[in-house]
């Protein structure tokens, strides 16, 4: 069969310059849904979160139990077995990704910060979480400049996890976009947290308000945030972040079917929390959070020696909780 100049041409590029994947924008999402289940190939066994069609190809959404990674990838590539989500937890139940959605639990009668606060135990440093809520403002973009420019000599790229909500990525699509290229640069690793896609705040006391708010939907805050990550070309994470902090028993559990694992903080910078050894540290990167931003940047103006000796490091979420449950 003969080939045109320009096929053969697409195919040899093709072949040299194989789809990443884990790059790819996914612009035509259908059929977004959860489903649980193990795929294997070869020696490799993953627990698959998501399922979607995109230009009529089935991709899937799969967590390494381990390493709590995750990534996306055609499901033709797997062999594949539907499983519930209570199977998943006594199948996986010694893996560090239930062992995690447990811990997360286990806080769930916390009406603020339930879930996973703390990771990596008796290490010296922290993990920071930035969040991005929706906003009029600009994102802080300091505070990821510094990051890299203090932790460049010994850590690169830098670990941290950004929180992202739908209506924050809606409107500041060139941020998103520089936080994209840190990560192509290799300047940061950043691991994509759900924080909702509407992010609602209302007047009301907490228990009815943010995700509590009453009329919520929860497959549009947890399932539309992630249809609009793939479609920017974020692969999203196993860790959701509740708006506020605040949850209650009922919907912690409920996001856990989500198979997430909520994640909060026990160093608040703006609140006047201190962190300590293995602190999971939150300030909003959004622009209305000034006083979060000042007390990053001065901690590690102070912490600077220490981190010049490996002191005082940032640690990568999802190895922090490996760690923890090895």
């Amino acid at each position: 069969m003969n080939l045109s100049k320009a096929l053969r041409s697409s195919i040899l590029l093709v072949y040299l310059f194989p789809i990443n994947l884990f790059a790819q924008n996914f612009e035509s999402i259908k059929r977004y849904k959860v489903n649980f289940g193990v795929a294997t190939k070869s020696n490799e066994k993953l627990i698959t979160v998501r399922s979607f069609v995109n230009n009529n190809q089935k991709f899937l959404l799969l967590v390494n139990p381990q390493t709590l990674d995750t990534k996306i990838d055609l499901a033709s590539n797997y062999s594949l077995s539907g499983l519930a989500y209570a199977n998943i937890l006594s199948i996986f139940k010694n893996s560090a990704y239930v062992k995690s959605l447990q811990e997360a639990a286990d806080k769930d009668l916390q009406l603020q910060n339930a879930g996973i606060d703390h990771s990596i135990p008796y290490e010296k440093g922290i993990t920071l979480t930035i969040d991005l809520c929706p906003s009029h403002k600009p994102l802080d973009r300091v505070i990821f400049q510094s990051v890299f420019d203090e932790f460049k000599k010994i850590e690169q790229p830098a670990p941290l996890a950004v929180s992202v909500s739908g209506k924050w990525m809606l409107k500041h699509l060139d941020d998103l976009n520089w936080l994209k290229s840190l990560v192509d640069k290799k300047e940061l690793d950043i691991t994509w947290i759900n924080h909702s896609y509407n992010h609602e705040v209302n007047s009301l006391p907490l228990a009815e308000n943010f995700l509590l708010s009453p009329g919520t939907h929860l497959d549009i805050e947890v399932l539309e945030n992630e249809k609009l990550m793939l479609k920017y070309g974020l692969i999203p994470s196993v860790f959701f972040r509740f708006p506020g902090l605040v949850s209650d028993k009922t919907i912690v559990q409920k996001i856990e079917e989500y198979g997430l694992i909520p994640i909060g903080s026990d160093a608040w910078l703006a609140k006047g929390q201190k962190p300590n050894a293995g602190s999971i540290v939150l300030i909003r990167g959004n622009g209305n959070e000034e006083i979060g931003v000042k007390d990053f940047i001065q901690l590690l103006k102070l912490k600077q020696k220490d981190v010049t000796n490996k002191q005082w490091l940032l640690f990568d979420l999802r190895q922090g909780l490996e760690k923890e449950f090895e």
